[in-house]
């Protein structure tokens, strides 16, 4: 292990810079944090484009790659990351850099993606047999790739213990899920509070579980073609103590229970038990966070009755309990109801 970790990041023409700069600034933070602490830095951060010199973006800017990647030995690395961004097709077939993946892949301590970047190593073949994600727009050109485990609906796949994901080669979501996938990668280097001072530096979260998913219920956007179930889902979260069994939602958007299952299976592409149950997890995760009422009170105001129901449903969706979501993202503890 290297005493600083050499942590570099592929660009190209057309990267999303967020993609690039949103996971190095949390490195480039915990060494901040460190020197604040009287501690030498732990990173040494390195741009790879395809030549040395400027990488113009998708936003339009450019950054600046202070080596070409192909003159970089990955024996010298600690970790890559690869980001997504314009025209992925090109670096899915570029057989040299497909082929400096491979052998990076064999030397290298981690190895991951960000976003599309994902698609590249699926195409080196490097995510066969193993776990994946990638933006939500990417994941079918993902599941084209058979022997890729596709988890679209999360929002990265690391785990340093190996249990919920792989501590090798691994993935994440679109853009900002970029950022969680640092923080997670630094509190596995450095330990869980400094990966806390770097979020509270950065006022991020610490940390979204890998496993969390990519949307929230309550931002889907409204139904285009059917007006009452625009409707219907303006009065769900105001009303997610009340029964929403399918035929409660059904009578209140005045339509048969199927034609309300088909509505939602067309606009929304999950039925009106999944939904009610990702809005009510919603909006418990925003209780739990704000430290405004205790498990018990939040089960009940958001339709879960008993804690047990809500303790499922967040090991479901989440993968951690509402305890350890509250102790995580909650503001400091406040007298609870």
């Amino acid at each position: 292990m290297h005493a600083i970790r050499p942590i570099a990041c592929l660009s190209f023409t057309g990267v999303m810079s967020l993609d690039v700069t949103g996971p190095l600034q949390v490195f480039a933070s915990a060494n901040d944090e460190r020197q604040r602490q009287g501690l030498p830095p732990a990173y040494r951060l390195l741009i790879l484009g395809p030549e040395a010199g400027p990488v113009k973006t998708s936003a339009g800017f450019a950054l600046v790659a202070e080596q070409a990647w192909r003159e970089v030995d990955p024996a010298t690395l600690d970790t890559l990351l690869i980001p997504g961004g314009m025209r992925m097709d090109r670096l899915c077939q570029d057989a040299d850099l497909l082929d400096w993946l491979r052998q990076a892949e064999r030397q290298i301590h981690r190895l991951g993606s960000i976003c599309s970047g994902a698609l590249v190593l699926a195409a080196a073949g490097l995510l066969d047999g193993r776990r994946a994600t990638t933006h939500w727009a990417d994941v079918d050109a993902l599941s084209g790739h058979v022997g890729v485990d596709v988890q679209g609906d999360r929002l990265h796949t690391y785990d340093p213990e190996g249990r919920d994901g792989d501590a090798h080669v691994f993935t994440s979501a679109g853009v900002t899920a970029g950022i969680d996938l640092a923080l997670a990668l630094v509190e596995a280097d450095l330990g869980r509070p400094l990966a806390l001072a770097v979020a509270r530096r950065l006022v991020l979260f610490l940390r979204r579980p890998g496993g969390q998913a990519q949307f929230s219920a309550l931002l889907a956007p409204e139904p285009s073609r059917t007006p009452k179930l625009a409707a219907l889902l303006e009065w769900i979260p105001a009303n997610l103590g009340s029964d929403l069994s399918l035929e409660a939602l059904a009578a209140q958007a005045k339509m048969a229970p199927r034609s309300l299952s088909r509505a939602f299976i067309r606009e929304l592409g999950l039925g009106p038990g999944k939904y009610v149950e990702r809005v009510r997890l919603e909006a418990a995760r925003a209780l739990l966070q704000d430290a405004q009422a205790s498990i018990a009170t939040v089960a009940r105001l958001t339709g879960f009755g008993h804690p047990e129901n809500l303790r499922r449903t967040f090991h479901k969706h989440l993968s951690v309990s509402p305890q350890d979501y509250a102790e995580r993202f909650g503001r400091p503890p406040r007298n609870r109801g």
